[in-house]
């Protein structure tokens, strides 16, 4: 498969955790372009890959000729058609909303919704021209939230509504949108949120992220005929919270 044949899959938070491991995924099979805030981070996965490039931008500023913007405007000339965008960068910030910091909320409505517009917005017509897949990695708490996650889950929610719009307008242009809610997941956010909650960290407890690639490949994976509009994978044990 040469350069020009190979399909081409943008991941942000393609540095670590989920988005890391789904980039690792579609190497083989893929042009790769792997988004991350730290320049070091994100060379040394691009080294480590077989057809892949940087793209480096603090998702935090997306301001008109910011890091985000910046860096977008260098990236799509270069990308006449994207096949598979996911969104995987996130920030997780915990708190109550009589504790948190103002800042926390700005924050997590940036990172995790404003940026995925903004990329999204800027990839575009390179989606419609390859009729590609766009996937958002949420999370259970898009579904329901908790003391102490008003921020992330406001943030998840807020990410599951524009998911369901951007399918809805994207439809006649052949772009499909795949919600992609996990569980529990062993990785470092993972072991951020444990210690935030004083427990002791189980990674048994968890789902593997191989899981959630599997999950994710699903959508991928599926025809061009179908769109898989959502998808919640959670560990094995999970039970929802009694009401």
């Amino acid at each position: 498969m040469s350069e020009q044949t190979r399909p081409v899959a943008v991941v942000t938070g393609g540095t670590r955790g989920i988005g890391l491991a789904i980039a690792r995924d579609l190497a083989d099979t893929h042009r790769l372009v792997i988004g991350g805030r730290s320049r070091e981070s994100v060379h040394e996965v691009v080294a480590s890959l077989p057809s892949a490039e940087g793209l480096v931008a603090d998702l935090a500023d997306c301001s008109p000729g910011g890091s985000l913007a910046t860096a977008l405007e260098e990236l799509v000339p270069r990308l006449p058609r994207v096949d598979v965008l996911v969104h995987s960068a996130g920030v997780l910030r915990n708190g109550t909303v009589a504790e948190a910091p103002v800042a926390d909320w700005a924050d997590s409505m940036t990172v995790n919704v404003v940026a995925v517009a903004a990329v999204t917005r800027a990839l575009l017509p390179a989606l419609r021209a390859a009729h590609g897949l766009v996937i958002t990695v949420n999370s259970g708490s898009g579904f329901t939230a908790g003391p102490a996650s008003g921020a992330y889950s406001a943030s998840k929610f807020a990410l599951r509504a524009l998911s369901d719009s951007l399918r809805q307008e994207e439809r006649e242009h052949g772009v499909r949108v795949t919600s992609l809610h996990p569980g529990r997941v062993d990785t470092d956010m993972q072991r951020e949120l444990v210690e935030f909650e004083g427990a002791e960290y189980d990674a048994g407890s968890y789902l593997d992220v191989t899981s959630v690639v599997r999950a994710a490949r699903l959508a991928i994976d599926a025809g061009p005929d179908a769109s898989v509009d959502m998808v919640s994978v959670r560990p094995r044990g999970w039970r929802p919270a009694a009401t």
